[in-house]
């Protein structure tokens, strides 16, 4: 019996016993012919569908039996769910898809159709279209009221709201993979595009013995042990797209270090060539970068097509437009229990929002609604009433045990969207067999009843009923393809289980965020030449004849604004978004006069939703835009921290660099603003951020700081994906003076073009003020500290002590080396941090001299743990400048 392996119903055995009791055809039909009237799906379509359904279904049989010795770590599956291979084939495989975890038949379609194998389109199925008055919609989906943001960017990109938007129809075609940042060669070298060393992921020879199995292989009929693998149907070729799908996702359960997009680091349906990207939320935080990705292939579509330097997409230095056709739509697919999440509602009244103003989305929302969430049921029409209720987003259903219904109206509901460029959803119901993961007893909060029901609509039987009842094959035969499919996939389980696993933290970490301090410098200093060369004209025309290194010193704010106008010369597919950064310009004034001089397809506001504007950013860049979104206080980050987390920081580390997202998210943040504040406007906490693994943390305290550390992170972006958090002191922004009143001291020169490349600031690298003799205390801080630090500093000269005040600058890298030279060079480190002491910026740098065997004395100076109160109470619980120069005096004392 296979209840050990699988579960109490035995679906295996039940699938079987079902094919082999079909009757055959009463007359044998033409495969190429459609299996229903008023369908375009064939026979020959329906028979390539089952093999993807079956190959899905064995490799779940597949993960329960490699889990059964403990060589399996992965057991969510696909069954019940094979309904999806239909959307798949109803889609073209250059539509970049996001795919929910019960993706297997959809992951094997796209793969023979990007292989070319899957059979061709009966003839008229391209000129059906929808019949509007057979579809659903909400009452207002259609009304288009124009909004001062929504007319904007329409007038920007030239989108009429009653333009005709179809696009021509472009022949299916696979584009090639997004270019990797690296690939690996020998034994763990790797080379980039332009031939640099990178670290790799390495390739192990595999070993001679595998483990020792127990227990029923995949597929394998009792009794039938010495049947030769390759027996069956001598006229089928089983070694064929759907071999090596299932070869991708077996190496994903059982962590092969030869896994083709995450390379051993976790099970995910994805790879470029089949334009699935990969997403490792098991609910909805995949969604919002799904509507970012179709804002931006609709910006990419309608004429923000690259004039100048290209920004690299996916690792490749080729300049593209974007790696998909500009008629490609995005498909994004969720389960049912996800319409609760708030990444989902994010992104639907995201997508909702900008339909209502008339700026085109297409993205096809796929709903698999089996009714659970684990074990919490979806309360009954609740997952329909929520869809269909969404503003701006048209709704689509069918039944997803019927592949003929759902083929039919997935394609109904793609082209739909590929046509008006508007958001839409499929509501495809499904079933779950087996339970949501193989150590789920379904028994404990299902009925048997319910359960054989479940079963009775096996997708995988309904497809064999079909193919049966039209014609196109017999029980017998459909039931040696499903034998003859486990077989296959038993035999490539056995050989993975033999494939290398990531063997070092080296291996581990190698695409998690790959750094390349040399290309890096090398863009900075291409960028100042051709600000300085054949940009110049176009620079001083649009600084308006007066380019701000001629300005006279620069404030903070005015530092940045400037970076980014030259930033955004320079990368002409660089955008700034966010809360109020357009017409106002950013509550600070950042970003004032980039729209008039960008306008608003490059400069535009958005919905006050943090999650949102990050899954904008993401979709952006994984587009291949270079997107600049602002959050407008650290506090309203924590509202939105997955997207970063969960979703930017992990993409690269998930696809080995097949895929990216670089970001540069500018954050007003930190305390100490006079006259305004609160916790939400005056947060100090950035643990969170330091916790996320490969992220960058900028910190720039003075105006000739902000510019070349903005360019480092635009630069990191570019070069090597990365994802890079600009966090600006507030209460910075607009400071003058150091000292005394009218000194001007913090204020700055900015730097011209010919000046970049020397004054280049790499990540992860401090700066060094000397006071007095320098010799005696070193002062180690950020942000709002440094200018505090500085004015101890002067105090404690006046007293005949000399200190070196270090300017951490970036948080993540933290600069070590240079902490370490730094705390050395006096035997006296005194930490200044203006964040938490719990979880604060502090720890790292004491723990940092620990492990560096640093013995000389240490002390700190950081906030209380506490929540930044309003008015003068703020002063009671942050660092103060009296505090900084007592826990000197202290550490003199010793």
């Amino acid at each position: 019996m296979l209840s050990d392996v699988t579960t109490p119903q035995d679906l295996d055995d039940r699938l079987r016993e079902a094919l082999a009791a079909l009757a055959g055809p009463a007359e044998r039909r033409d495969p190429a012919a459609p299996l229903r009237t008023g369908t375009g799906l064939t026979g020959a379509q329906a028979l390539a569908l089952f093999d993807a359904q079956v190959t899905s279904r064995q490799l779940d049989l597949a993960g329960r039996w490699l889990r059964s010795f403990g060589e399996g770590f992965y057991t969510i599956g696909s069954a019940g769910h094979e309904g999806n291979g239909a959307v798949a084939a109803a889609l073209r495989p250059t539509d970049p898809a996001l795919l929910h975890y019960r993706s297997g038949a959809f992951y094997c379609l796209r793969a023979a159709q990007a292989a070319g194998t899957f059979p061709a389109a009966s003839a008229g199925e391209d000129d059906e279209g929808t019949d509007e008055a057979d579809v659903a919609v909400p009452p207002d989906a259609a009304e288009h009221r124009s909004t001062e943001a929504g007319e904007s960017v329409r007038e920007a990109l030239g989108v009429p709201v009653e333009a005709d938007d179809t696009p021509a129809r472009e022949p299916l075609r696979v584009p090639a993979a997004v270019a990797a940042p690296s690939v690996p060669v020998g034994a763990g070298v790797a080379v980039d595009a332009a031939g640099e060393a990178v670290v790799g992921v390495p390739v192990a020879a595999p070993t001679a013995e595998g483990p020792h199995r127990t227990g029923r292989e995949p597929g394998r009929p009792d009794g039938d042990a010495d049947r030769d693998v390759d027996g069956g149907d001598a006229n089928r070729d089983v070694e064929d797209a759907y071999t090596e799908a299932a070869r991708d996702v077996l190496r994903g359960m059982v962590a092969s270090a030869r896994e083709p997009i995450a390379g051993g680091r976790h099970k995910v349906f994805g790879r470029a060539d089949l334009a699935v990207i990969p997403t490792t939320s098991t609910i909805a935080s995949h969604l919002p970068r799904a509507v970012g990705l179709g804002l931006a292939l609709e910006r990419l579509r309608r004429g923000g097509r690259r004039t100048g330097p290209p920004v690299r997409i996916g690792g490749g230095d080729r300049p593209v437009d974007g790696p998909w056709p500009p008629d490609a739509i995005v498909v994004c697919s969720f389960g049912d229990a996800s319409v609760n999440h708030a990444g989902a509602t994010a992104a639907f009244n995201t997508a909702g929002w900008y339909d209502h103003t008339g700026l085109r989305i297409p993205v096809l929302f796929v709903c698999e609604d089996n009714g659970l969430g684990i074990s919490v049921r979806s309360p009954q029409g609740w997952v329909a009433a929520t869809l269909r209720s969404r503003p701006g987003i048209r709704y689509f259903a069918a039944d997803g045990g019927d592949p003929v219904e759902t083929y039919r109206v997935a394609g109904e509901a793609a082209e739909w969207v590929r046509r008006h460029r508007r958001p839409a959803v499929l509501h495809l119901t499904t079933v779950r067999l087996m339970g949501h993961a193989g150590a789920d007893a379904e028994t404990a909060y299902r009925s048997t009843a319910e359960l054989a029901a479940d079963a009775e609509r096996d997708p995988l039987l309904a497809t064999a009923r079909l193919l049966v009842a039209g014609g196109v094959a017999t029980g017998e035969e459909l039931l040696a393809r499903y034998a003859e499919r486990g077989w296959q996939v038993r035999r490539i389980a056995e050989e993975v289980l033999d494939e290398p696993k990531l063997a070092s933290p080296a291996e581990v970490v190698a695409a998690l965020a790959p750094r390349r301090p040399a290309r890096i410098a090398r863009a900075v200093a291409d960028a100042a030449a051709r600000a300085a060369g054949p940009d110049s004209a176009a620079r001083v025309e649009l600084f308006g004849g007066k380019p701000p290194e001629l300005a006279g010193p620069l404030t903070l704010a005015q530092s940045v604004n400037a970076a980014l106008a030259d930033g955004m010369l320079d990368h002409p597919h660089l955008v700034v978004f966010g809360e109020d950064v357009a017409a106002k310009g950013g509550v600070y004034g950042v970003t004032k006069g980039l729209r008039d001089r960008f306008g608003p397809a490059r400069v535009f506001d958005t919905l006050l939703d943090e999650t949102s504007i990050l899954g904008l950013g993401l979709g952006a860049g994984t587009a291949g835009m270079l997107p600049v979104p602002e959050i407008q206080y650290l506090a309203y980050l924590h509202n939105a921290e997955d997207q970063l987390r969960g979703e930017a920081a992990t993409m690269q580390f998930f696809s080995s660099g097949a895929f990216r997202n670089p970001m540069v998210v500018r954050v007003a943040g930190l305390a100490y603003q006079e006259g305004f504040g609160g916790h939400f406007h005056n947060d100090n906490s950035v643990a969170v951020l330091r916790d996320v693994p490969g992220l960058v943390i900028a910190v720039p305290a003075r105006p000739d700081d902000a510019a070349p550390m903005l360019r480092t992170c635009l630069a990191a972006a570019a070069v090597d994906g990365s994802v890079c958090v600009f966090l600006e002191p507030i209460a910075l922004y607009h400071t003058r003076d150091l000292y005394t009143e009218g000194d001007g001291e913090w204020l700055a020169e900015y730097a011209e073009p010919g000046a970049w490349a020397a004054g280049h600031v790499p990540i992860g690298r401090a700066r060094v003020y000397g006071v007095g003799s320098a010799e005696d205390v070193t002062i180690i801080t950020f942000g709002n500290g440094l200018r505090m630090s500085l004015r101890a500093a002067a105090t404690l000269a006046d007293e005949g002590v000399g200190t070196r005040v270090v300017d951490l600058r970036w948080l993540a890298p933290l600069p070590v080396a240079d902490i370490i030279r730094e705390a050395s060079a006096t035997g006296r480190v005194l930490v200044v941090d203006e964040t938490r002491r719990s979880g604060g910026v502090g720890e790292g740098v004491l723990a940092a001299l620990v492990d560096a065997g640093y013995v000389g004395a240490a002390r700190r100076v950081a906030a209380i743990d506490s929540f930044v109160p309003l008015g003068p109470a703020a002063g009671q619980v942050l660092v103060s400048e009296e505090a900084i120069t007592q826990g000197a005096r202290t550490l003199l004392a010793r």
